[in-house]
């Protein structure tokens, strides 16, 4: 199994329905999420585009998400955003960087932190309509004209993070170093 390396910059937790989350300088993940976050559990509902229909309790595949500073920037800059893109903002759990492809990394793929906290790729995390939307309210752009509702859905399309599950628990923290095992597709 290939190994590359990387940097946590950040971590955030959200509470109930906020798309926020509150950066923090560690976080507990524990084998249902992480501590205090608003996607911690072991189940879900389904939503849509999920394969199972609205509604149904399912198993959360989504008990984390990662977004990476590099392809934030890519973001920012295909969207001439006056002001970068955060990962609170885009109500991420971590912010990595240092590694290539991130939003691209197979499921199956393992991120170690030194605790030996472990957390599993299950998932590319598409860009949301209302992410977009509220991307729309809070952003300008560099030539003035106005961020349309979709913008962040046509930009950030295969760059947009990951979701997944916590295998292993442990205190993760801001500069942690990280050891990914990519899993080949």
């Amino acid at each position: 199994m290939e190994k590359i390396f990387g940097t946590l910059i950040s971590v955030h937790i959200g509470e109930e329905d906020v798309l926020d989350k509150t950066e923090r300088a560690n976080a507990m993940a524990e084998l249902d999420g992480f501590v205090g976050d608003r996607h911690r559990g072991f189940s879900r509902i389904a939503y849509e585009g999920d394969t199972e229909p609205p509604g149904t309790v399912r198993r959360n595949n989504r008990q984390w998400t990662g977004v990476a500073v590099e392809e934030l920037a890519v973001i920012q800059e295909r969207m001439d955003l006056t002001a970068p893109l955060l990962a609170r903002t885009l109500g991420a759990n971590l912010c990595v960087q240092g590694i290539p492809e991130f939003s691209r990394l197979a499921r199956g793929s393992r991120l170690i932190f030194p605790s030996g906290a472990t957390l599993i790729v299950e998932h590319y995390n598409p860009p949301c309509a209302d992410m977009s939307a509220k991307i729309a309210e809070l952003h300008a752009t560099n030539s003035g004209e106005p961020v349309t509702r979709m913008d962040f859905c046509k930009q950030a399309k295969r760059i947009r993070g990951l979701v997944g599950s916590i295998d292993v628990p442990g205190v993760i923290h801001t500069g942690d170093k990280i050891v990914v095992q990519v899993c080949k597709p």
